[in-house]
């Protein structure tokens, strides 16, 4: 269905990607990953829609393939007077009444040759998407999505999550041929991931899917595409399997090209040896002995296995406050309530102390980011946030606390940065590259966006973060990076987090939201409520440990050390067979 080879694309300040080349065809579910930024959004709208971007190679899809598309970016219209049902029905709605109009005109046209032919092309294109079973269909996926409730609900009144959740479902119900989702997971509660996992793996068509939630990586694709350092690496399998052969091959691709490497270097001194004694030595021997080493120079370089490249973009995020104050509470609530169109928390009454680590955790729509927006700017009497507490806000809203079209330059200038140079050097150890300070913040990806969020908290004098989905867009090495900097963080914070992973390695406990109610919940029993609904007894356990691994072969690699890797990948190797069994 598509088809790429040798594709070349490049922005005016970076080069996304050389050479690229990969397929899809029947009935994969492919998993498209890489690092924030690397332009995995950008090959997503080429596909789509080639005609604005002068790239380079072939791009080929099938001529009669039709694409679905859920962005990462669902924002629900409150002015739409739908049900569920409606909105996921609508285009079958429309068709029928296409066909209803065609069929009523053909009772009073003199010449209905032409109108038949219309109703017939109509009604194939309605057959196409089993437009007879469609009511059938949408109860079905939405039993699937565990949302049958919903069906005679105002589309008004979902929260994202479950929006989110309806889009998937009406493309799916199109029967498209491919269906492209650009990061389906973000913001998505405990809950409403299962689901979507449900819907993924049930689903019999082709998918290309944008993601970053190992939960899914790990439960769903049997293909995947890898982006990264302009590169692509394309394997059929999954993801589990696909990351142990990767580090496998580097590990085997390693030792080879540093073998290559040193026999390069040995001919090239042998080559600066003949040239020095073919200039004070004119012999015709000589010259032939030089031009014989540097053509087999030149088939060494041609042949030369180039060295794989290690994913392991990690920033180095540092959260540390400066003003550490032992305070309980730090922030309290007291009779708090909240109330939109209908009552979301009703009295409630909490307390946080200045050193510790908590987590936000409940459905979508009950207003966890309304709460945290309160508690930051602090102006409600149910609210108390104590004096000697410095709040510093990550928003999942973006544009909230950072200013779209400023550059980064500008956007640290701003925050009392003096030089260029200082700048550079601070927003460098989060893994941004030397171009990185000119570019508007409008044009960076929503990962990018987040690691900036953090790295402008990190400047920050604060003593206590209030974090709304930190984790959103991130790719998995920034969040390995973020849970280490929540661990070893010296302040308190809440965080809103639908992240299972990042929550139970970061937090001292949990305030959960039910029934209105928000009651604190130990870490471990939080832990095993969500493995009763969604994980096997030692899956955490097995996968911390596998993806601790996993790095620490990287890092190998990144050092050049692939006798050290291949003893890690044993190990590894070892896991991933108490995983799969």
């Amino acid at each position: 269905m598509i088809h790429i080879e040798n594709l070349s694309y490049a922005f005016p300040q970076k080069d996304l990607f050389e050479n690229i080349n990969f397929s899809l065809s029947q009935n994969q579910h492919c998993a498209f990953i890489g690092t924030s930024g690397s332009g995995k959004s950008t090959l997503l709208k080429m596909i789509m829609d080639p005609e604005p971007y002068m790239y380079t190679g072939k791009l080929t899809i099938d001529s009669t393939c039709r694409i679905g598309y859920v962005s990462q970016f669902s924002h629900l219209d409150r002015s739409n007077d739908l049900t569920v049902f409606e909105y996921i029905a609508k285009e079958f709605i429309d068709r029928q009444q296409h066909i209803a109009d065609l069929c009523k005109q053909m009772e009073t046209a003199e010449d209905i040759e032409p109108l038949l032919d219309q109703y017939q092309k109509a009604y194939d294109a309605f057959d196409a998407i089993d437009g007879e079973k469609y009511e059938n269909n949408i109860i079905k996926k939405l039993n699937l999505a565990g949302m049958n409730g919903l069906v005679d609900l105002d589309i008004r009144l979902l929260s994202g999550g479950e929006f989110k959740l309806i889009q998937v479902i009406r493309e799916m119900l199109t029967t498209p041929d491919i269906i492209i989702m650009d990061e389906p997971d973000v913001f998505l509660d405990f809950e409403h991931m299962h689901s979507l996992k449900n819907l993924i793996n049930a689903h019999k068509g082709i998918m290309l899917i944008v993601t970053h939630s190992r939960y899914l990586l790990n439960h769903c694709f049997n293909k995947v595409i890898h982006l990264e350092n302009k590169e692509l690496q394309e394997f059929d399998g999954p993801y589990i399997d696909y990351k142990f052969a990767l580090l496998q091959k580097k590990i085997e691709l390693q030792e080879l090209a540093i073998a290559d490497t040193e026999e390069i270097e040995r001919n090239k001194n042998i080559i600066d040896r003949l040239r020095d004694i073919s200039t004070n030595n004119a012999e015709a021997s000589r010259g032939r002995s030089l031009n014989a080493r540097v053509k087999i120079q030149e088939r060494l370089l041609a042949r030369r296995i180039k060295e794989p490249f290690v994913d392991i973009k990690q920033p180095n995020i540092e959260l540390i406050a400066h003003h550490l104050v032992d305070e309980l509470p730090a922030i309290r609530l007291e009779d708090y309530s909240l109330t939109f169109d209908e009552c979301l928390l009703q009295d409630i009454n909490f307390q946080i102390g200045s050193r510790e680590k908590v987590a936000l955790i409940g459905p979508n729509g009950t207003g966890k980011t309304t709460l945290m927006r309160q508690i930051y700017q602090n102006n409600l009497d149910a609210i108390h946030v104590a004096p000697s507490i410095k709040l510093a806000y990550l928003s999942q809203l973006q544009d909230e606390t950072l200013n779209d079209s400023n550059t980064v330059l500008e956007e640290f200038f701003d925050l009392g940065f003096e030089t260029q140079t200082e700048i550079h050097d601070y927003v460098i150890r989060y893994g941004f590259g030397e171009n990185f300070l000119t570019q508007k913040i409008s044009s960076l990806s929503g990962g990018e966006k987040n690691i900036l969020q953090l790295a402008k908290i990190s400047s920050s004098d604060a003593n206590f973060l209030l974090l709304d989905e930190p984790t959103s867009h991130l790719d998995t090495y920034s969040q390995l990076a973020l849970e280490k900097a929540l661990q070893n963080y010296n302040g308190g914070f809440l965080m809103i987090s639908h992240d299972f992973y990042t929550v139970v390695n970061s937090v001292d406990y949990v305030l959960f939201i039910e029934d209105k109610k928000i009651r604190k919940m130990p870490i471990r029993k939080f832990r095993k409520m969500i493995y009763a609904r969604h994980f096997d007894v030692d899956y955490l356990e097995l996968e911390k440990t596998k993806k601790e691994l996993e790095t620490r072969i990287e890092v190998a690699l990144n050092e050049r050390d692939f006798e050290k890797s291949a003893q890690i990948s044993k190990k590894l190797e070892e896991v991933i067979q108490k995983i799969t069994s």
